[in-house]
């Protein structure tokens, strides 16, 4: 891969990252606090969950990125998906900001070169590129859960993130 296209991807990836971070925390932020642990019912999961297994993920892929598994010992992701008595909404954005930290820092470091290195991921080998990739697309995901949760939860005081739909001219 040439060195211009592996640092167009590069900025591009991070581009989009903060894209998305900044969709999500735009959406959370429309929500009283405490609406973020409702989750829809017993099969779903709240926003709190959802962050708080992003930045679970976020942490444990981008941490020592290039030189360790991206499913590190010391995940438990299943406990990604419950939440600690008590846990204040501060505690899961503090989680969230610093699973972006990683992640945004550990991407910020790649050079061009790198993108054709191996990394593993559950022991699975992926070149970097891969990696992002599955990882952009992984976040993605997420985040438009979340945004659809909030704007469940908004209803008619939702504020758009986008472009709001065309209303038809009032006569």
């Amino acid at each position: 891969m040439g060195s211009n296209t592996g640092a167009a991807y590069l900025a591009e990836a991070l581009r989009v990252l903060r894209q998305y971070k900044g969709m999500a925390d735009r959406a959370v932020a429309q929500l009283e606090p405490e609406v973020i642990f409702r989750a829809p019912d017993d099969e779903s999961n709240s926003i709190a969950i959802i962050m708080q297994h992003m930045a679970g993920n976020m942490r444990s892929r981008w941490t020592d990125f290039l030189t360790t598994d991206g499913e590190k010992p010391t995940r438990n992701r299943d406990a990604e998906f419950e939440l600690a008595a008590g846990t204040s909404f501060a505690v899961v954005k503090q989680s969230w900001e610093d699973g972006w930290t990683v992640t945004l820092g550990a991407i910020e470091a790649l050079t061009p070169a790198d993108l054709e290195r191996e990394v593993r991921i559950r022991n699975e080998p992926h070149t970097v590129l891969q990696a992002v990739s599955r990882q952009l697309t992984h976040y993605a995901y997420h985040v438009g859960q979340i945004v659809l949760l909030a704007k469940h939860y908004r209803g008619a005081a939702w504020q758009t993130l986008s472009l709001p739909k065309r209303r038809p001219a009032v006569s």
